[in-house]
């Protein structure tokens, strides 16, 4: 039972995937009856993770609330289906709506369950060293861009609402994300949406549509609160979080994560205009590396006025101090071998901050002592 191409491809579309989702009430219904529950009372539809932490930090709160909102509000809005319990239940901002009261959490029904019981019944077909390849070209190819995603959302929930709601999201089911061990389980031509006809594959099929059209989601008794996809994601080639100018995730209700090839930076911050000034009273020591980096460090030699610290035949040291932050040192060397034009290159070898001389600083990028450098050529 291999994976195909195409639905790698899927799975790759589902877990990275942007904007509102087709039937999600559907989707999650499906994954209740599949666990052998009743559906949900209401389906609660916010717009983040963090509104879904929110709402299900308190997912009892509704109930105690005596004030009604006002008429019309957003936060109370509820569609009569043609049939059965009210749905599109849309969470307010501190909670679950008035008068509505979650239950238990249904989770270990819902997603633990089913995923023991794939895996131990595709584990028993493929046998270890089967699994092992069959995890190797599904969930682990994708999880290690899909696990660093989870924790830089997860650590964003938690500046914005403290340990409790971080807590809280570690109750979820991650929809979307959930794409890594969910591919693991397809069945040859499956996708995301698909229904698998083998029983211990069928009752996954909720869940993998839910993955192919939600975020992350609370399976409660009598209430699902599922949050939506992000309304913009951008990766570099590494799959970091990255964005230049505005932010690299976000969602529809403004809660944001802006980053740079991976870390966490200000909302305000760019990369543009950068000024040797600007990058020596950034007091955040390691956005400061980031941004000497961009800069380039060459450049930042030229401009910011900096001295040699010492000189030989094989180079020149240069020493950067930066506050609250150990300097950066670098050799400036001239390549030995000329292009092709007759010119001849120079390069900057960062060496750690206790070298104080040139020649001991390339003998360490060679990782000799200084006493034992002794090229017979360089180049």
């Amino acid at each position: 039972m291999s994976v195909h191409t195409e639905e790698r491809a899927a799975w790759d579309r589902a877990a990275f995937a942007t904007g509102r989702g087709d039937d999600v009430e559907g989707a999650v219904r499906q994954a209740y009856r599949e666990a052998g529950l009743p559906d949900p009372e209401h389906v609660i539809t916010v717009a983040s993770p963090l509104a879904g932490a929110r709402a299900a930090a308190r997912p009892t709160a509704g109930a105690a609330r005596r004030e009604q909102p006002p008429s019309g509000s957003e936060a109370t809005r509820v569609e009569a289906a043609p049939e059965g319990p009210p749905i599109g239940v849309v969470a307010a901002p501190d909670g679950l709506p008035v008068g509505v009261v979650a239950g238990r959490s249904v989770r270990h029904e819902v997603r633990t369950l089913p995923w023991e019981r794939a895996r131990a019944v595709l584990s028993a077909e493929l046998g270890p060293a089967g699994w092992a390849a069959r995890w190797t070209e599904t969930g682990g190819r994708l999880w290690p861009q899909v696990s660093r995603l989870v924790a830089d959302v997860r650590r964003a929930v938690a500046d914005a609402g403290g340990d409790e709601l971080r807590r809280v999201t570690l109750d979820a089911v991650l929809g979307q994300h959930d794409a890594p061990w969910l591919s693991a389980f397809d069945a040859p031509g499956g996708r995301p949406d698909a229904h698998d006809d083998e029983p211990w594959l069928s009752a996954l099929g909720g869940l993998k549509r839910v993955a192919g059209c939600a975020g992350w989601w609370w399976p409660y008794e009598r209430v699902a609160i599922v949050s939506a996809r992000p309304t913009e994601l951008h990766l570099d080639e590494l799959g970091r979080l990255h964005a230049a100018g505005g932010p690299a995730l976000a969602y529809s209700d403004g809660f944001a994560l802006h980053a740079w090839h991976g870390m966490p930076v200000p909302a305000d911050f760019t990369m543009t205009d950068l000024t040797p000034r600007r990058i020596r009273e950034e007091a955040n020591a390691e956005l400061r590396r980031v941004m000497l980096e961009h800069f380039g460090l060459d450049r930042y030699l030229a401009e910011s006025g900096a001295r040699p610290e010492h000189s030989d035949e094989t180079g020149v040291l240069w020493r950067i101090e930066l506050p609250d932050d150990e300097p950066i040192a670098m050799v400036e060397v001239v390549n030995s071998t000329p292009e092709p034009d007759g010119t001849r290159r120079t390069y900057f070898l960062r060496v750690p901050p206790w070298v104080r001389r040139a020649r001991e600083g390339v003998a360490w990028t060679f990782g000799v002592s200084e006493d034992d450098y002794r090229p017979a050529r360089e180049t």
